[in-house]
């Protein structure tokens, strides 16, 4: 289980200084963070670490990140809110 410390300090760290970026992590961490497997909670946190400039790359499709487990994340967030 997800302590709710833990939500509510990745939930701050989610919110950055872009808009694009607030609007795609700070739902992820509300709403499915909690529900991911240890892997994939620590590699959300990993992704949170990386820079806005390169995260905003990545998700905006410009880009991808060298780490294919960092992309991996990249594309289950952006899976959860582009239309299939």
């Amino acid at each position: 289980m997800v302590e709710d410390v833990e939500i509510n300090r990745l939930f701050w760290h989610s919110r950055r200084g872009m808009l694009e970026l607030d609007v795609l992590l700070v739902p992820f961490t509300k709403e499915v963070y909690a529900t991911l497997d240890k892997v994939d909670r620590d590699l959300y946190v990993r992704l949170l670490e990386c820079e806005d400039q390169d995260m905003f790359g990545w998700f905006m499709e410009r880009s991808e990140s060298e780490d294919p487990e960092l992309q991996r994340m990249v594309r289950k967030i952006l899976d959860r809110v582009q239309p299939k």
